[in-house]
């Protein structure tokens, strides 16, 4: 499986688990809220649909039929048909939440696995952040580097372009700072006993940090790359 059509499984995955939604709602969910989907067809959802149903992580009904009842038993040209994550799914799903390797910091993965850290247990979102942190330090570094050692043959406006690609990650870098910081004041807050499991049963998303002046990065944006 491909990196793009994994982090499509994820995300068709994590919107199916809020609600039962039709192709077409799941599409435009994908468009307008996970950027990296922006050019999006259903040509290529439908595919990793049909994959999730074969694999039993999904299930086919028809709009207005009684639950559980497949597409496959009712007629209609017309009936729409609702995808509905099963138990199965679910647990899936679950796993790949878990999930905080390298994968989970690249610029696509990383855009959508923070549109779903609502669900993320508390771990895992500072191993997520603090990995991306470091893989953008990284890549800061080698701005840095490449800069100093071409910027004399450079012209203005690619010196100026150069420039602008640090600034978005520099910026990025201050943000994920924010988000873990934020992350470890929640965690030494956390409450004990049944309270602090009856918070990690519900998600336990902890506090983002207040925003303060500007704009704040789209984890999705590609200025990133």
């Amino acid at each position: 499986m491909s990196r793009r059509s994994g982090i499509l499984e994820f995300a068709v995955l994590g919107l199916l688990r809020e609600s039962p939604m039709h192709g077409y709602e799941l599409r435009k969910r994908l468009n307008t809220s996970l950027g990296v989907f922006r050019a999006f067809s259903y040509g290529t959802l439908y595919p990793c649909l049909k994959a999730l149903v074969a694999s039993g992580w999904l299930i086919e009904e028809t709009d207005g039929a009684p639950e559980g009842v497949p597409a496959a038993a009712l007629t209609g040209r017309r009936a729409k048909i609702v995808y509905r994550l099963t138990a199965a799914g679910k647990e899936h799903f679950e796993e790949l939440l878990a999930h905080s390797g390298p994968d989970a910091w690249e610029d696509e993965h990383f855009g959508v696995r923070f549109a779903f850290f609502g669900q993320t247990s508390r771990d895992v979102r500072m191993r997520v952040l603090e990995g991306r942190r470091s893989r953008l330090e990284e890549r800061l570094e080698r701005m840095r580097t490449s800069l100093a050692r071409s910027r004399e043959r450079m012209d203005d406006y690619t010196l100026e372009l150069q420039r602008h690609g640090m600034e978005s990650v520099e910026r990025e870098v201050r943000w994920l700072n924010e988000l873990i910081e934020s992350e470890r004041a929640g965690r030494a807050q956390r409450p004990t006993g049944s309270a602090a499991q009856d918070k990690n049963q519900s998600g336990d998303t902890g506090g983002l940090p207040r925003h303060r002046g500007g704009s704040r990065p789209d984890p999705s944006d590609d200025t990133t790359t």
